[in-house]
């Protein structure tokens, strides 16, 4: 199982081409860097001090070259650095969306859908960034490491100095970034639960204005939002004593260097020249320094948002991958043997196949009976079947190839009406929508978010003709007509029938209309088969009309 120090060093191993150009060539820069004070007191030396305006023109040609050296080094090395970034970003980004959209599920149990979005942007971002933060790193270290011989050859006690010292100034912003990478990943947590609970606010507005909730629910984001507020100051409060704290040690640090390289000019042991390289040596340390100080916040960060992403993608499957072989022509006949799940207590029910079966349950029973079907959850007992075959052996992906399975709440994508049908049709997409009675809906209709733009009938319609267009072999509808009028209802109804003859059909429904068009009907009480036969059969039976008729 992947934890977050794996994802962390995976997205670095994974952009290591670009990662080495880009650490070299921004390495090149600061050695460049490095050797600017040094030419500079070297001019001093050489030029200044002797009156030689040749040999000061010459040294002046030499520091052009370096910078336009380091200059070209730093620009190719963070373009290179940038985008190992952003690449190893977007395949953390397509490895989320991969595990949340595999078909044995198990992803987004315990996440509102606003919270892996923020997993899948902003803490792949993240883990990203530590790429750039690498290759700045590792820049640092080479300047100091740079700056501290050429200290050296000017003055041992110097270079000894910057050796000896930077270590532990290193170990120190280390140690002051855990409290970050602590209050980090609870800001991140809490900033993606704001975000999630005000994307299902917003999806849920028509609703909470239809019940009058607005107040209930503009007081759950207020604190939800207050909560992720406070989490984001303590990050920040930690990001800021971190960033303070390294940049005073650091500021000590040169202060030092440059007062050790002062006396040591005074007492004569070092030339004006070197003592000029060596005071711009000392201040150039802060450049290195204050980016190392940087690096341990991003890696902060990027541990903490890989921790994130290590749960997402090592979260456990809702249902194993199975490895039978599906039948390879479908008959459509769907089986459940003593099925216990959920609500489901020792359900036996059996559809044949080219049968359009009603199955009238109560909410938990129904909702435990789609999973089922959809494999969303494999039975704790029993067995459902497809042509013989069990589902839990089959593949998830193979059982919703031919079983498929429209819930309730299905939504629509953004984009033309016809588009939304016509992205899964196997048949003619006029007769899906004409069976669905989604034809009197404006057919150059543009949907908004989720088909908001819709009535709640039109919604329906529209993924029920989806859904047809489909052309499943077993087909399973929710509740598919509950937002329309009865006119209506009745034409869906025998739109239903003749568009799925000779296919299997399973509606799980209480409306009346389309309980008439069924081949049979089934009645399930307390997980069980109540009672099962002709729609008007089962009228005369009181528990029957409770659940249909009132």
């Amino acid at each position: 199982m992947a934890g977050g120090r794996d994802v962390l060093w995976g997205a670095v191993r994974g952009q290591r081409g670009d990662v080495t150009v880009a650490a070299v060539l921004a390495s090149g820069h600061q050695i460049g860097e490095t050797f600017v004070p040094v030419l500079i007191g070297v001019a001093i030396d050489a030029a200044v001090g002797t009156g030689d305006g040749r040999a000061l023109l010459v040294w002046l040609g030499v520091l052009a070259a370096v910078y336009a050296g380091l200059s070209w080094s730093f620009r190719i090395g963070a373009y290179k650095g940038e985008r190992a970034g952003a690449r190893a970003a977007h395949e953390l980004r397509t490895a989320i969306v991969a595990r949340v959209l595999d078909p044995r599920g198990g992803a987004e149990r315990g996440r509102l859908p606003g919270a892996l979005a923020s997993i899948a942007t902003e803490d792949a971002r993240r883990v990203g960034a530590v790429n750039v933060a690498l290759m700045a790193g590792i820049a640092a270290v080479v300047a100091l490491v740079a700056s501290a011989v050429v200290l050296l050859g000017i003055s041992v006690p110097l270079g000894l100095l910057v050796l000896l010292g930077a270590p532990p100034l290193l170990w120190a912003g280390h140690l002051l970034s855990k409290p970050l990478e602590r209050r980090s990943r609870a800001e991140q947590e809490r900033g993606a639960h704001a975000s999630a609970v005000a994307a299902d606010l917003v999806g849920g507005l028509r609703v909470l204005k239809g019940i009058g909730a607005e107040r209930a629910a503009v007081e759950r984001y207020r604190t939800t939002s207050a909560r992720s507020l406070e989490a984001t100051l303590r990050a920040a409060r930690a990001e800021a004593w971190q960033n303070g704290t390294v940049l005073a040690l650091t500021g000590i640090f040169i202060a030092v260097v440059a007062l050790v390289g002062g006396r040591l000019a005074a007492a004569g042991d070092i030339g004006l020249g070197e003592l000029v390289s060596a005071v711009g040596l000392a201040l150039l340390l802060l450049g290195p320094l204050s980016t190392l100080s940087w690096v341990n916040t991003e890696l902060a960060q990027g541990r903490a948002s890989a921790a994130r992403i290590a749960e997402v993608l090592a979260a456990p499957e809702a249902v194993p991958a199975g490895t039978a072989e599906p039948p390879r022509a479908v008959d459509g006949r769907v089986r459940l043997r003593d099925v216990v799940c959920g609500s489901l207590a020792g359900l036996t029910l059996e559809a044949e196949p080219g049968e359009l079966l009603g199955v009238v349950a109560d909410p938990a029973d129904a909702w435990n009976l789609l999973r089922c079907l959809g494999r969303e959850a494999d039975p704790d007992a029993g067995a459902v079947e497809l042509d013989g075959v069990p589902l839990a052996t089959l593949p998830p992906g193979a059982v919703r190839a031919s079983i498929l399975v429209a819930p309730h709440d299905a939504d629509l994508f953004a984009g033309g009406l016809e588009d939304n049908v016509a992205a899964v049709a196997r048949i003619d997409v006029g007769k899906a929508m004409a069976a669905a009675g989604a034809d009197e809906v404006l057919r150059d209709a543009v949907l908004g978010e989720r088909g908001r733009t819709l009535s709640g009938g039109q919604r329906q319609r529209v993924a029920l003709a989806r859904a047809l267009a489909a052309d499943a072999d077993v087909l399973v509808l929710h509740d598919p007509t509950t937002a329309v009028d009865a006119v209506t209802e009745a034409r869906i109804a025998e739109g239903l029938r003749a568009i799925r003859t000779g296919r299997t059909t399973i509606v799980v429904t209480a409306s009346p209309a389309l309980l008439a068009v069924a081949d049979r009907v089934v009645l399930l009480a307390e997980g069980r088969v109540a009672a099962a036969g002709a729609h008007a059969e089962l009228a005369r039976r009181a528990d029957y009309r409770t659940a249909v008729l009132s």
